[in-house]
């Protein structure tokens, strides 16, 4: 009895205050959790890395307050730090290709350089994003193919993002033969351009001779549109140009090669 009164009045305090402790910690770490998901919420971070973010630091700081109040109680700690750096480098190392993805994902998510939606292109691979993950990106194709992409690949890789302008411009290149009347060809080509509502006037369009190729002449035309009408005018406008200049009677040739054949008496 006389040891238990001693061990009582030893550690009673002290575990008294480690339950006070513990349980103000816990309220503290609470609100300090809400005010950092509130915060994420009003800074429009991605949902998904709001609650995995939010998570990671309400787990370290409980984390933290247990070995503080085990510390205070009279538990040596030291021991179980140790074991748990260990532990963790182990599992850092075990999961590098992971960690790495992860880390991809929380750069893509933090500076958004594409969000759902968007059409592009990375690691040789074009599509529209369908979803952004912690670990990986997901890419729908033209022909609706689903691909997904490592964030690592990606955080590490150009991206190319076709959607973040308003406008895009339409590059065309026509090549005609050298016998054909070029500013008649440039007429044709300025006529269709004019005559499309979805091309803008401002910028202006740009027909010019882009190059003197070995069998054609190259008019290029650049037209500026709405990011949303770039496929539509870029296959209406080769196709109505090609029939516009043949309608014309401008050929539009194919490279082709002359061969000489000498024949040498003997």
């Amino acid at each position: 009895m006389d040891t238990a009164v001693a061990m009582a009045m030893g550690y009673g305090p002290k575990l008294l205050l480690a339950i006070i402790t513990l349980v103000i910690g816990l309220w503290i770490i609470g609100a300090l959790s809400r005010s950092l998901s509130a915060g994420f919420v009003k800074g429009g971070m991605e949902a998904s890395l709001q609650k995995f973010l939010t998570s990671l630091f309400n787990i370290g700081l409980k984390a933290l307050l247990l070995i503080s109040v085990a510390s205070m109680v009279g538990i040596e700690t030291t021991s179980f730090i140790a074991v748990l750096g260990a532990a963790g480098l182990a599992i850092g190392l075990a999961l590098q290709g992971s960690l790495a993805n992860f880390a991809g994902g929380v750069l893509i998510l933090v500076f958004r350089p594409y969000k759902v939606g968007d059409f592009i292109e990375t690691n040789g691979f074009m599509g529209t994003v369908k979803s952004i993950e912690i670990f990986n990106s997901v890419l729908t194709t033209g022909d609706n193919k689903t691909i997904v992409i490592p964030n690592g690949a990606i955080s590490n890789n150009p991206i190319t993002n076709f959607s973040t302008q308003a406008t895009r411009r339409v590059d065309i290149n026509f090549g005609i033969g050298y016998g054909d009347d070029l500013k008649l060809g440039k007429q044709v080509l300025t006529g269709l351009i004019e005559a499309d509502e979805r091309i803008l006037k401002d910028p202006a369009p740009l027909i010019v001779i882009s190059s003197l190729g070995d069998s054609a002449v190259t008019i290029t035309t650049r037209s500026w549109v709405n990011s949303a009408d770039y496929w539509p005018v870029f296959f209406d406008l080769t196709e109505n140009g090609k029939l516009a200049l043949d309608e014309n009677g401008i050929s539009i040739p194919y490279p082709q090669r002359d061969v000489h054949i000498y024949n040498e008496k003997v």
